[in-house]
């Protein structure tokens, strides 16, 4: 097994990185980083894609909180919508271009003070992302599009163009009758469709 292969670990129920074997054991080491662990190498198998999206979305979030953890003294971030947030964040960006940092630290500090009393504190800015299953399938109830462009043409191409049509037979039709017409010979064709994102049950 190569260095760096996902694996799940059902002991532990983890995705971890595989390092090298130590004794009896495998090494695996956390997504992201972290803490490595032995785990029984008969047990550990490669990881399956949602594994190992969770994983890596878990180390996302691990490292946002490290983040915010590490830099207690961040400027706050104004709450989307709340008036009195933007009023402050508006004072601080004035206050920052006239490279007045007395009042910049005056804005923070209301700023803070305002989302502790009505936001709960500054929770809003953190984000968690979750891993949710989803598959892409194309949209039943709307036609594809079908559609050509012709760029024959010495100096320029010509441009004439099918329109959209609803099927590709519409299309090779109207290139027939237009190569009869022009003998031109090159198109640029076009497909498109509706997707949709369906939740994996």
């Amino acid at each position: 097994m190569e260095p760096g292969t996902l694996v799940y670990d059902p002991r532990t129920d983890r995705v971890g990185e595989y390092q090298d074997r130590t004794g009896p054991y495998v090494l695996l080491r956390p997504v992201g980083g972290g803490r490595e662990w032995q785990a029984d190498p008969a047990r550990i198998r490669p990881a399956t894609l949602d594994e190992r999206l969770s994983a890596g979305v878990r180390a996302v979030n691990d490292r946002s909180r490290e983040v915010l953890s590490a830099d207690p003294n961040r400027p706050p971030l104004p709450v989307r919508g709340c008036a009195a947030c933007e009023e402050l964040a508006a004072r601080r960006d004035t206050a920052r271009a006239a490279f007045d940092g007395s009042a910049v630290t005056d804005a923070n500090v209301l700023l803070r003070k305002h989302q502790r009393e009505e936001h709960g504190g500054e929770s809003t800015v953190r984000r968690i992302f979750r891993y949710v299953p989803y598959t892409i399938v194309q949209d039943p109830s709307a036609l594809p599009e079908y559609e050509a462009h012709c760029v024959s043409g010495e100096d320029a191409d010509c441009g004439a163009g099918s329109g959209l049509r609803s099927a590709p037979a519409e299309v090779e039709e109207w290139q027939r009758r237009h190569t009869q017409e022009t003998r031109h010979l090159r198109y640029r064709r076009c497909f498109a469709d509706y997707a949709v994102l369906e939740r994996r049950a």
